[in-house]
């Protein structure tokens, strides 16, 4: 899948890796993250991804046209989680509208986990 954009010059072909990474990096500089999460289809556990694979805790979809982003995320104990969901869907809209030049419908964001950071 993919977005495209048209113009008179040509065409531009933007794929759902590309927007799932911006999302991802995104989502990683908010404060009260710690980190991207996967989850096993069989056995349900919850794996903390490392920064290479970023992408595989975001799925995106494409619906006339706009863009809905689910986010599988890790937050830090001690924060509060609206806040920090909040601010994540605020910094992963605004990255994907301004780079890729599309409209978000949604971010949803999915907590599969709270951490304790350690000092």
């Amino acid at each position: 899948m993919s977005v495209k954009l048209q113009n008179e010059i040509g065409t531009i072909d933007i794929n759902a890796d590309v927007i799932s990474t911006i999302a991802g990096i995104s989502a990683i500089e908010c404060y009260g993250l710690v980190g991207m999460a996967s989850k096993s289809a069989t056995d349900g556990l919850v794996q903390l991804l490392k920064r290479d694979n970023m992408n595989k805790g975001v799925k995106v979809y494409f619906e006339d046209n706009l863009i809905i982003i689910d986010l599988y995320v890790i937050v830090q104990f001690g924060t509060k989680i609206s806040v920090v969901a909040n601010n994540i869907r605020d910094k992963v809209r605004y990255n994907v509208e301004n780079l890729t030049g599309q409209k978000v419908k949604k971010v949803n964001i999915n907590i599969e986990g709270v951490r304790v950071l350690e000092v």
